[in-house]
């Protein structure tokens, strides 16, 4: 997959395009991009997203935008298994806020990309202050030399499928509804850091795995599995908050600890996958309370991966 930025001067083909932030890759996006392959396809055209860093309404409004469900490496991973051969992501800053529907449409969509189909959501908004709409896109593809699909709403058991959704479901702890909404287990993916090693003082080993966001979309003690440590998914215990006991800091850290395993993981790249809510994160009066409650939370999880270790 080919990732391009900016006002590129690269010679590269026109695109069948669509265009958001694709946060989390869901079953709504899914299926926009089997969408998108296959008209790109169809038309001779390379199949491309266009997305944002940051998120927009992380530009405009930092302390209340939503968590994001995946980092941008996490993104372009899976945009990737679903078969996208460029993603071009435009820095969004307040220049590039600025710019006006139809310039958005002249300067990037057909300057930069050269877009000859685009596929776009009913909710579609584009240009400065989303004044763009779906009546505006299509008029000026006619100008242009584009065509505009719409994809309608895809939903799930009676839910529309939709990043706040997947966010709303992992807060509440119910991992079954996020992986039913993702068509897959919600996980985490980063390299290992050294950490404070106390896990190993108290017995229990852990991989601190780095967190690109400090507002991660869960929090708490999870039954999970550990991908990118040999051919096989490993099982393992995780903890996933700001460790009350242990600092006041705020800062959300990402312990694993792997069950039967002993080796230097560090500076390997995993993904651990949440499978099962243990229980919430608290504060413990003193390590030995902590360290007898970390033995608990192992046999529960070892508990529920063996009964569901064919799922």
């Amino acid at each position: 997959m080919l990732l391009t930025h900016g006002a590129s001067a690269a010679t590269l083909p026109p695109v069948a395009l669509t265009v958001g932030n694709f946060d989390g890759i869901h079953l709504g996006h899914q299926a926009m991009l089997a969408r998108l392959t296959d008209e790109a396809r169809r038309r001779g055209l390379a199949s491309c997203v266009l997305t944002f860093e940051p998120h927009p309404r992380e530009f405009f409004s930092p302390s209340t935008a939503p968590t994001r469900l995946t980092s941008l490496r996490e993104k372009f991973e899976l945009l990737a298994e679903r078969g996208v051969e460029r993603v071009h992501v435009e820095r969004f800053v307040r220049s590039f806020a600025a710019i006006a529907p139809a310039s958005f449409v002249e300067q990037v969509l057909t300057g930069r990309l050269k877009a000859r189909w685009i596929l776009v959501g009913e909710d579609f908004r584009f240009g400065a202050k989303r004044a763009g709409d779906l009546a505006l896109l299509k008029t000026l593809g006619g100008r242009y030399g584009y065509g505009v699909e719409i994809m309608p709403v895809v939903m799930r058991a009676g839910t529309r499928v939709s990043s706040s959704a997947v966010r709303a479901a992992l807060a509440a702890g119910d991992l079954a509804a996020a992986e039913a909404l993702l068509g897959r287990p919600y996980s985490i993916s980063g390299r290992v850091v050294h950490g404070r090693k106390l896990g190993r003082e108290l017995g229990f080993a852990t991989a601190n795995v780095q967190l690109r966001h400090n507002r991660p979309p869960l929090t708490g003690i999870y039954a999970v599995r550990v991908h990118g440590i040999g051919a096989a998914a490993r099982p393992a215990v995780a903890s996933l908050g700001v460790r009350p006991t242990i600092t006041a800091s705020g800062r959300a850290v990402l312990e694993v600890h792997l069950f039967d395993f002993s080796g230097d993981l560090y500076g390997a790249h995993v993904r651990v996958e949440f499978l099962h809510k243990i229980r919430d994160e608290e504060k413990y009066s003193d390590l030995d309370t902590l360290k007898a409650q970390i033995g608990r939370d192992c046999e529960a999880a070892r508990s529920f991966l063996l009964d569901h270790r064919d799922a």
